[in-house]
């Protein structure tokens, strides 16, 4: 134990704790989004990752990820249900903490990715089917891809980072989001329906507690308490406000009044955006990449609604696309001087390629697995709800309980 920094371990220890509160974070925060008769529906689907994805990650989903290399493709089963992961530091996933500390940290970020999704298809999905999907997309998509980036995969191999998670988590969970929209299809909406949030206070609270979550997200990504922690730090509240603030300025023009959930929306595009780049790019960089998170996600969703995807709650369009965005803004904008790695405006082409490459391939990927992975739950279950379930609402109709009792 004479390896272990105790500040070290108190920052990662602390930062596990913010991402898992981002979980019931995004409960809110799409549990807002929503109509109210589908609002315990989402937010079960949210909280429910917490407890598959933790089953996974002990039962093999980290040793998958993170263990020893088997042809830069997967890990092998080394620490199947924690073994070998105790209080002493492993060399390679943090040094100076316990490998223990490690592993929660990783779990958290395990159980969000998924959840991320649910906004895409909210108000359609059976409970049943999304369980199904929820564990094969977390085994077939999220811990390989894992393993290819974090854990010395093929990817790591050929030099392509990601700090936090943009391709990891947001390119993975918002592309493939985009797929499970084109395969389920529209929602039913009553001429009578009005499909705006139900519960804007409650998207307000599930803003602020993502973005007290990032903190530890993109911070604690560092696995020390040191200068590429803070400036992970600040550059993830430079970017998430300059990225509010655009996002205001943009839709207020568009649209003639200054919305609170388009000021919201832009500010998780940039936290999103700014993921893959936080602990890479100087704080001058991060401006620029708040800024082009607005301006490109407003475009996307824009795009979206042209193209009438019913990404209910754009999550393709955030998340997906801020991840592209950003993941490869680490190939432009990443200094040498903060992180080691210099990208395309210091003169390394390399890593913007590599970035690029990356981007497309774990795209393409995650968009087919996750059309193969619903067709397959689909031959067996339906994904989707049917129309009488759907028009009455998801809460009483499958889970037999209402948000809001007035009576």
């Amino acid at each position: 134990m004479g390896n272990i920094n105790t500040g070290d371990t108190a920052l990662v220890l602390i930062s596990a704790a913010l991402v898992c509160l981002m979980t019931p974070g995004l409960a809110f925060f799409y549990g807002g989004l929503v109509r109210k008769k589908n609002v315990l529906t989402i937010m079960m689907q949210n909280f429910i990752s917490m407890g598959i994805v933790t089953i996974i990650w002990v039962f093999g989903g980290f040793s998958l990820a993170f263990g020893k290399d088997i042809g830069g493709f997967i890990g092998n089963f080394q620490y199947f249900l924690l073994h070998g992961i105790g209080i002493t530091p492993n060399p390679n996933y943090g040094s100076t903490i316990p490998f223990l500390a490690f592993f929660v940290y990783q779990e958290m970020f395990a159980v969000i990715t998924p959840a991320l999704m649910t906004g895409a298809f909210a108000d359609r999905v059976n409970f049943k089917s999304y369980l199904k999907f929820l564990i094969f997309w977390s085994i077939l998509i999220y811990v390989p891809v894992t393993h290819w980036i974090w854990g010395g995969g093929f990817l790591a191999k050929m030099g392509v980072v990601d700090f936090a998670g943009g391709i990891v988590v947001h390119v993975t969970a918002g592309v493939a989001a985009l797929g499970t929209v084109i395969f389920v299809g529209k929602r039913k909406i009553l001429p009578e329906e009005h499909t705006g949030p139900h519960n804007i206070a409650f998207v307000a609270l599930g803003t602020g507690l993502l973005w007290f979550g990032w903190f530890g997200f993109n911070g604690g990504s560092a696995l020390a308490a040191n200068g590429v922690a803070a400036i992970a730090f600040a550059n993830t509240d430079i970017a998430g406000s300059l990225a509010m603030i655009m996002w205001l300025v943009i839709s207020w023009i568009h649209e003639g009044k200054p919305s609170l959930v388009g000021a919201l929306t832009g500010a998780v595009a940039g936290l999103a955006t700014i993921t893959p780049c936080a602990g890479y790019v100087e704080p001058w960089a991060a401006v620029i990449v708040g800024l082009l998170s607005a301006v490109v996600c407003y475009l996307a969703v824009e795009l979206r609604k042209k193209l009438d995807w019913d990404d209910a709650l754009d999550v393709w369009g955030v998340h997906g696309v801020g991840g592209i965005l950003g993941s490869i803004l680490v190939g432009v904008f990443a200094s040498k001087s903060v992180n080691g790695v210099s990208g395309l405006v210091y003169g390394n082409v390399h890593q913007f390629t590599v970035q690029l490459f990356a981007v497309v391939l774990t795209a393409v990927y995650s968009y087919v697995v996750t059309w193969i992975i619903l067709k397959v739950i689909n031959a067996f279950d339906p994904v989707r709800v049917s129309e009488e379930v759907e028009i009455k609402g998801l809460d009483t109709a499958i889970h037999g309980e209402e948000a809001y009792d007035l009576f």
